[in-house]
């Protein structure tokens, strides 16, 4: 019967280790999320991920609060972040840069995202949006890419914690495999 690995046994990074480490060409936006414990997932999330950095917008909490510290267990440490108050004045930053814009929402002409095929050189910022209102109009009309999650259910929408969680895996996956072929 096979057991469980311990927790040794996984052999992850320290937190110094993690801050000097390589990360993959992403960063995570949050624009206006409400939910301390949303935000404290995406950071876990980026941690497991290995994101480049998150971005938090508007009114999107930021650490150190204890609703953030309870779900991101210790993400806060190792994952880089900024509070940027005006999300549009960040994307036209980051578009200068080089960074490709891809909001996380269901809009006319969004890309399925088993349908997205990322490019292994260039670097993606994802913007998820606010939990009742989804992602700013001016951050879709500045958006080079939207992307959608296909659902199939009665709910029109998921919780941002997990949009997050498909979006990177699904990136890191394609990515990976584009770099293995």
């Amino acid at each position: 019967m096979p057991r469980k690995i311990s927790l040794d046994e996984l052999n992850r990074l320290s937190v110094e280790d993690f801050k000097t480490v390589d990360k993959y060409p992403y960063i995570l936006i949050l624009d206006n999320v409400r939910s301390l414990n949303n935000v404290g997932s995406v950071f876990r999330t980026a941690d497991a991920f290995r994101a480049e950095k998150i971005y938090l917008c508007g009114i999107t909490g930021t650490p150190p609060h204890r609703d953030i510290t309870k779900t991101a267990l210790g993400a806060t440490e190792s994952v880089a972040w900024e509070h940027v108050q005006d999300v549009v004045a960040l994307i036209d930053g980051l578009q200068q840069e080089g960074w490709i814009i891809a909001a996380i929402e269901q809009a006319e002409g969004s890309v399925s995202l088993q349908d997205f095929r990322p490019d292994a050189n260039k670097k993606l910022a994802f913007v998820f949006g606010n939990e009742v209102t989804g992602v700013n109009d001016h951050v879709i009309e500045k958006a080079d890419l939207i992307l959608e999650i296909p659902q199939y259910g009665t709910k029109h929408s998921l919780n941002i914690a997990v949009t997050a969680g498909i979006v990177c895996w699904d990136f890191l996956t394609k990515l990976n495999k584009n770099l293995t072929h």
